[in-house]
């Protein structure tokens, strides 16, 4: 899903890179809204999750230029070196990011979790239009593996989430 990087140019897809990482890090992440000219939602996730993977298992496994390139045949050469360049640029930072999620996993128990609350106000026409945002960082467990998920709604798609969330609860307390 890396491949669909290269929809943008590469200063844009670099911008997003580094904005990939900084979420990674437990900072502000990319918003779909910024690039949902290029990617539909589902797209969008995917790509996310791609690119964090991508960068997880990089530093993880402590890959070579070449192997990292390698695994990049799938994306024309300007956008697999960009993907390298960020990757090198952010390396140790990731690394930290890991090692401190993988402290902070082991340290919590399947009861635990935690919520935040941002405004996100990034111009001043936004502000002005009073619209609520939620942002919703989950982390999914897929076959053992801790998986990161972000996404902004606007309280329309926040109810349409609560109640496909309380839909799948009536089933599986029918199961039980």
């Amino acid at each position: 899903m890396v491949a669909s990087l290269s929809r943008l140019p590469v200063t844009d897809s670099l911008k997003l890179c580094h904005r990939v990482v900084d979420g990674l890090c437990g900072r502000e992440p990319p918003r779909q809204g910024d690039y949902s000219a290029a990617w539909s939602l589902e797209e969008w996730l995917q790509l996310l999750s791609s690119l964090m993977a991508f960068f997880r298992l990089a530093v993880g496994n402590n890959s070579s230029d070449e192997e990292v390139l390698a695994g990049l045949t799938d994306l024309d050469s300007s956008h697999a070196e960009m993907l390298l360049s960020v990757l090198r640029a952010r390396e140790e930072e990731i690394h930290r990011a890991l090692l401190e999620r993988t402290n902070s996993i082991s340290s919590a128990t399947l009861q635990d979790f935690d919520w935040q609350l941002k405004l996100a106000l990034s111009s001043d026409k936004i502000s002005s239009l009073h619209t609520p945002l939620l942002s919703l960082s989950l982390d999914l467990r897929v076959n053992g593996d801790l998986r990161p998920v972000t996404m902004e709604m606007n309280r329309e798609e926040l109810s349409t989430l609560i109640s496909s969330l309380e839909a799948a609860n009536k089933v599986v307390l029918q199961l039980k």
